[in-house]
């Protein structure tokens, strides 16, 4: 046995020395702390893109540890089963924990603290992937809310807290357990030639979030309500990646924003109210875990969505003929993220010129996306489909050709991605898999359906749905 009083410090996706009240409460108590991270059933089934973006998280993390005076343990097996073999290895009286409102995470989750609990172990969880835990936000009439912008008037006025220190030494064990090998792990696997490109946009670790926030409140904030929609233009954060693997916490973004606003930044409250509309679909999820596998209003189970298909697959391959909607799909594949005004053109395309589910889309996203937010995709694809809480109505069906113009009216964004030899086109066909057999001298893809027929297509699926 090891040293007694030790704790676990059982890390998922928080990923960060500052403002990590697990982390902090674990530092504070004096006692030797074991950061580790399990690869658990839970991140087994995470898509190419995420488990990828999982390794790099661990290796940044595992350096700024080192930094520290600590060493980040990694053990793959079941949750509970791996935890207790570490409190028999080393003698640990406690597992510190950061909340996952995910659904699978927090199942899991309650199994394990009241398995540790039972066996006497001392078992808490810590607030800090959100502003605001889910049960402190309710409705005059005690329940959730379902519209955003009543949520918004609910929160904005309110203090998250002050974001704490980072941590700057933790007391080790006695001896430190064994730890498997990241790269065995071999989390990049399924990206294949992909990784090698993706890498090349991927900003990770907790220095590089900090500074992309003070880039941004340098350069970017004060014109972001009038820059953010244009996707040729580097108009917005890029801190959806580091929020989703707990690089920066959302309470530290929030107080910079707060004093960008107090500061005359014109575009700072946009800018918080699209941190805060993250917090909104976390929300929903916690209380309504089957947002990310069910129509929210279930008179959609009606509508005659249509399931995966040769139409779908050219759409993932950006392949549809449609310019603008290709070049966000290659947007996607070739950094891993896709500018938000892009996904909510190529996401209505999807649902609406092709009238395919929303559920195809989002497991693409979920593949294919390092900045992967379960809630934000959730909520993101019903809220297009029209099928979602407080959703854009389905008759609002974007034209590509209208949003290209007013949105990329110089067509640098398609042009980057789709003319033959540009950065972006290269960069696609050095990425896609062989098996697509892709030929970059090849023309144009005719596209998939006429524009306005689409649309009326889509629009008599909607009368019927209500007739």
């Amino acid at each position: 046995m090891g040293e007694s009083g030790a704790i676990l410090l059982w890390l998922r996706r928080d990923f960060r020395l500052a403002d990590h009240p697990a982390l902090a409460a674990a530092a504070a108590s004096g006692r030797p702390v074991i950061p580790v991270f399990v690869l658990d059933p839970v991140a087994e089934v995470w898509g190419a893109a995420p488990r990828w973006r999982l390794g790099e998280a661990l290796a940044a993390f595992a350096a700024a540890l080192d930094r520290i005076g600590a060493r980040l343990v990694l053990r793959r097996g079941a949750a509970l089963d791996t935890l207790l073999a570490l409190i028999a290895e080393t003698g640990a009286t406690a597992v510190y924990w950061s909340r996952d409102l995910n659904p699978a995470a927090k199942a899991r989750d309650t199994a394990v603290k009241a398995a540790l609990k039972a066996a006497g172990v001392e078992a808490r969880s810590f607030p800090g992937q959100v502003l605001f835990d889910p049960w402190t936000v309710e409705t005059g009439q005690g329940g959730p809310y379902r519209v955003y912008t009543p949520f918004w008037k609910a929160v904005r006025g309110r203090d998250p807290g002050a974001p704490l220190p980072p941590v700057t030494a933790l007391r080790p064990p006695a001896t430190a357990p064994a730890s498997e090998a990241l790269a065995d792990w071999r989390l990049g696997a399924a990206m294949n030639r992909g990784a090698a490109v993706v890498a090349r946009h991927a900003q990770v670790g907790e220095a590089t979030a900090l500074a992309r926030l003070d880039r941004f409140l340098e350069t970017g904030i004060a014109g972001y309500a009038e820059r953010r929609d244009l996707p040729a233009e580097p108009g917005t954060s890029g801190l959806s990646e580091n929020l989703a693997w707990g690089e920066i916490s959302a309470r530290t973004i929030w107080h910079a924003g707060r004093r960008a606003m107090d500061a005359g930044a014109a575009g700072a409250e946009t800018f918080l109210k699209e941190l805060v509309w993250r917090d909104f679909a976390w929300h929903l999820m916690a209380h309504f875990p089957e947002l990310g596998s069910r129509n929210w209003r279930p008179e959609w189970d009606a509508f005659p969505w249509q399931g995966d298909s040769p139409a779908a697959e050219r759409w993932r391959r950006g392949q549809t003929g449609a310019p603008l909607v290709d070049a966000a799909m290659r947007e996607l594949f070739i950094t891993g993220t896709m500018h938000n005004r892009a996904r909510m053109i190529a996401a209505s395309y999807l649902t609406k010129h092709l009238l395919t589910d929303w559920r195809v889309g989002l497991a693409w996203f979920a593949e294919t996306l390092i900045d992967w937010d379960p809630a934000s995709n959730a909520m993101g694809w019903q809220w297009v489909a029209g099928s979602g809480p407080d959703a854009s109505p389905f008759f609002r069906i974007f034209n590509p050709e209208g949003q290209a113009a007013k949105f990329d009216p110089d067509g640098r964004y398609r042009q980057h991605y789709l003319a033959a030899g540009a950065p972006g086109a290269q960069a696609f066909f050095a990425a896609a898999p062989r098996s697509w057999n892709l030929d970059p001298a090849a023309p144009p893809p005719a596209p998939l359906v006429d524009l306005a027929e689409g649309r009326a297509r889509a629009l008599a699926a909607y009368q019927a749905l209500k007739g």
